[in-house]
Parts: C-alpha cells; structure tokens; sequence
C-alpha cells in the first residue's frame, strides 16, 4: 500500500491536522523551543539549539516521507486553525497489515498548550484518518499507568481499556507495564473491508 502521496488531512472546528512541510520551519523550530519546563515525568522540555537547524529540519522530513512510502508511520502536526501555530503532534505508528490491520496511535501537545482539550480533538480526528483513510481495523494505545493525562484522553476517544500489559516497553532503562487502550473500525463506526491480497484469504 503507497500512501506517501496520499493528501491526507483532517479539519477540526479548531484544528488541522497534517504532515509537517519545508515551509513549517520556522514554526516547528519555534514550538520545540518555547515550551515550559516539563510537567511530569512523560513530558520534555525545549530542545536544544543544535537539533533545531533546517538540515536537521529537513532530516525529520525526509524520514517521515520514507516511512509514509512504507505505509509504516504516519506523523501529522496539530496546527491551530485561527493562527495556524504548530502546537502539537499525532502518529499512528508501527502499522501492521496483513491479518493484523493495526496501528499504535502517539499524541503529544506541547506543554504550553494543556488544558484546552486540544489532545482529544486531535485524536477523534486521527481516528477518522486510521478507519476512513488507511483503511485499518484496529487502532491501540499503550499508556503507562500513573499517566493520568493520557489515559482520559483514551477513554475521552473512545477506546477501551484491554488489559495491562507487563514489561512491555523498555523506557529510561527500564521494562515498563502498559495499559492498552484499543478499538476497532466497526466500534467507531466504519465499516472494515479486507484488502484483496492473499494473506486475506
């Protein structure tokens, strides 16, 4: 499945949701250095300058082409429809065809920007993009289990709580447990059509 081309992009009544391009430079170097200090433990702070140069811009940007030309992982920027300022991001990653149809969904909005309900907004609309436009069938998301922020935003979204999964990821060192959140096409209301490839027989 090529997508890389694929125009895919979601309007939100604040949002629009896309694939960083050369010319949000400007505006993707100015929110990775205009955060707060971080938050809690998931969270992170501004970086430094040597990692917010264009060819290292332009590094990020060709990496995520490649991986869109893959069907493997799809990065979207949060962009605020009334300034059009980047203030956040939302990936479905690691995608796995064949008889699974799965995606891990990320998201993260820059710490100066909580408590607007932004995440939530981001992520219905990643959710139409996985179900409507890369035809999955199931979309999950991991969370460890005292990040409170990101686990309303699941239930906030809609997806159900599975099970906890121990030691799944290994983070700072560490195996860590999980609690994954999933849900499927038909649960959000699209209908799943198998592709026509011989694993689906």
């Amino acid at each position: 499945m090529k997508t890389a081309h694929l125009p895919i992009f979601k309007k939100t009544k604040r949002l629009v949701l896309r694939p960083l391009e050369l010319h949000d430079f400007e505006n993707w170097a100015q929110a990775y250095s205009s955060m707060r200090p971080p938050q809690n433990e998931w969270d992170e702070t501004n970086w430094v300058e040597s990692e917010l140069t264009l060819p290292k811009f332009k590094a990020h940007l060709k990496k995520n082409l490649l991986w869109r030309s893959q069907d493997h992982f799809y990065e979207f920027g949060v962009f605020r429809k009334d300034d059009g300022l980047l203030i956040g991001t939302v990936s479905l990653m690691d995608i796995s065809r064949q008889i699974f149809q799965n995606a891990y969904l990320g998201y993260r909005i820059y710490n100066n920007h909580w408590g607007h309900g932004y995440a939530t907004e981001a992520c219905h609309a990643a959710i139409e993009i996985a179900f409507k436009d890369l035809k999955l069938h199931r979309i999950e998301a991991g969370i460890m289990p005292t990040n409170k922020r990101s686990i309303k935003v699941a239930k906030n979204i809609g997806l159900r709580k599975e099970s906890l999964s121990p030691r799944r990821l290994y983070v700072h060192g560490k195996w860590v447990d999980l609690l994954l959140y999933a849900g499927t096409s038909e649960e959000f209301g699209f209908k799943f059509r198998f592709p026509k490839t011989k694993t689906a027989k």
